[in-house]
């Protein structure tokens, strides 16, 4: 009889959680409405990030016309991306 060890199995289990769970990209848009220093401290307020991230997210979004901003579950997707239009910013989901 061979002996297993429970935390072993628990990994195993929290690692196959993992993707079941289905992600989503939530992606900022370019507008030509909102100021550069608004758009970072709307994703600073929102996401917790750093500023510096908050500034190459903004520029890339400026520069490209979108940006990733993270990619998460379906229901903190659609509340980040919710939290963004509450800022008048443009901002959607997309699966992974």
């Amino acid at each position: 009889m061979i002996k297993t060890c429970p935390s072993f199995q628990k990994d195993i289990l929290i690692e196959e959680r993992k993707y079941l769970v289905p992600l989503y990209k939530v992606l900022l848009h370019n507008d030509d409405y909102n100021i550069m220093d608004h758009v970072i401290k709307a994703l600073m307020r929102v996401f917790n990030f750093e500023f510096n991230k908050c500034q190459r997210i903004m520029m890339e979004a400026h520069q490209k016309g979108v940006a990733l901003c993270s990619v998460e579950p379906l229901e903190q997707a659609e509340h980040h991306r919710d939290q963004l239009a509450s800022c008048s910013l443009i901002s959607t989901i997309e699966p992974e």
